[in-house]
């Protein structure tokens, strides 16, 4: 072999050398990344069976869903998601864990890159009754829209916005001389409520905002630390709005500057009882027994409705309360917390760190709470740091004190407090009065790209 010969030898050998080794490299990359694959599906798989297990894997109400056939697996609506193990990767697709704790953010819908990911209300076993909506938001009864959380859109910013088409799907409907002494009338005083205002304000329209309770809605009653929006949204009058991960107490406080900047009041402590057609208007009546005639009427109410009472003496009283809002404030009482979901533990939690809290429940056991308060109620029973009443029910509340039923025995214990959380009553009753029709949604789309 010439010297030629020997050199493109030993060149073709470093070549081999060289995509041998890099062969062997991707070899290696591939290899390592197939078995992080199986790992993270295995670890999925492991997450969706303690789901079922805790009745946590089958949706309540919105949610996301997603398409496999346009996922591409990059993980984004995993991490934008800041609820946690709502979502999981499972054989190289996104797939749903607890979704029974999907409280529709919406993060992950607007971070996924492929438009992969719906957001659906009900599912093929299990139907969510929704009032009927057309795509105005004007209801079968004309005149009246919805808006938000009532039509299955608990998101803030899709809220807001619907919120804002609403009204203007309002204000091109009016009659000119329609005889009413408002436009429009308002109910409820969340983010659509919120948004309907300020567009009714910007058309310089004559309207009146009521709210059961107080500006924000559902909002208000969330935890003053619990994150509320993770997507800018557009406020009619303000602008965008560029926040992400907004917590609870800064979302007010912008809503307040915005209304009292264009000198919006929201009338409060205002429970619409009924609503009655006069003509081609209508005439709203409150449990305060007020009466206001509107031309339209936008209904921007929560689904959660008003809380549900126990129905026993005493629960009028003025230290007995349907929600918690800053627990930090209490310290030194004698607290009982009525309930068996997780508002109820996570309140009684919270409560017990600077009081004595009694937690009652009526049934055997804690079925449906998620994993990590029943972790943290095992571990505070055995410290001793709640005193936990199952199959109890409370028969009557006094000022000083209240009785307990524990099976055939009652005994009365000493108190300050009484926080009940028993879940809310549904406004269905309170929309077919009104002649609105409600409609069963199996897995229908509430959000999706178009």
């Amino acid at each position: 072999m010439g010297t030629d010969g020997f050199f493109k030898m030993e060149s073709l050998i470093e070549q081999i050398a060289i995509y041998g080794g890099a062969a062997l490299l991707c070899g290696i990359l591939v290899w390592l990344y197939i078995r992080g694959q199986i790992r993270k599906s295995k670890e999925t798989d492991a997450k969706i069976v303690q789901a079922k297990l805790d009745g946590l894997y089958e949706p309540v109400s919105l949610h996301p869903v997603v398409n496999p056939n346009s996922c591409i697996k990059t993980g984004a609506c995993i991490s934008a998601c800041p609820e946690k193990d709502i979502l999981g990767i499972r054989n190289g697709k996104a797939t749903t864990i607890n979704a029974s704790q999907c409280i529709g953010h919406g993060a992950c819908f607007h971070a996924c890159p492929t438009q992969a990911i719906m957001l659906c209300i009900g599912t093929e076993s299990r139907g969510v009754d929704l009032p009927h909506i057309q795509q105005n938001f004007e209801t079968n009864v004309p005149g009246i829209f919805i808006a938000g959380e009532l039509g299955g859109m608990g998101l803030i910013k899709n809220s807001v916005e619907q919120g804002k088409q609403a009204a203007e799907n309002m204000i091109k409907s009016m009659q000119k001389h329609h005889g009413a002494d408002y436009d429009m009338v308002i109910v409820g005083a969340g983010p659509a409520g919120i948004a309907a205002s300020l567009t009714a304000k910007k058309h310089k329209l004559k309207f009146k905002t009521l709210d059961q309770d107080t500006l924000g809605g559902t909002v208000y009653s969330f935890p003053r630390s619990k994150i509320v929006m993770t997507a800018p949204m557009d406020l009619p009058l303000h602008g965008k709005v560029k926040l992400f991960e907004t917590s609870k107490s800064q979302l007010l406080s912008l809503w307040k500057e915005v209304l009292s900047k264009h000198q919006i009041e929201i009338q409060e402590n205002t429970k619409v009882e009924t609503i009655e057609e006069d003509g081609h208007n209508f005439r709203i009546h409150t449990l305060n027994g007020e009466t206001y005639h509107a031309h339209k009427v936008l209904l921007s109410i929560g689904r959660r409705g008003t809380p549900r009472k126990l129905g026993v003496p005493g629960e009028n009283l003025e230290k007995v309360a349907y929600r918690l809002l800053e627990p930090e404030d209490i310290s030194g009482k004698k607290i009982l917390v009525v309930g068996g979901g997780d508002s109820a533990v996570e309140s009684a939690l919270l409560l017990m760190k600077q009081n004595e809290v009694i937690l009652s429940y009526r049934g055997e056991a804690f079925k449906r709470i998620k994993p990590k308060n029943a972790e943290s109620l095992k571990e505070a029973i055995e410290l001793s740091m709640l005193d936990v009443r199952l199959n109890s029910h409370v028969k009557s509340i006094q000022e000083k004190d209240f009785i307990l039923s524990e099976g055939e025995t009652e005994f009365a214990y000493e108190n300050d407090l009484v926080y009940i959380f028993a879940g809310g009553e549904l406004p269905t009753q309170f929309l077919e009065k009104i002649g609105i029709m409600i409609t069963k949604k199996f897995g229908d789309a509430i959000l999706k790209h178009n």
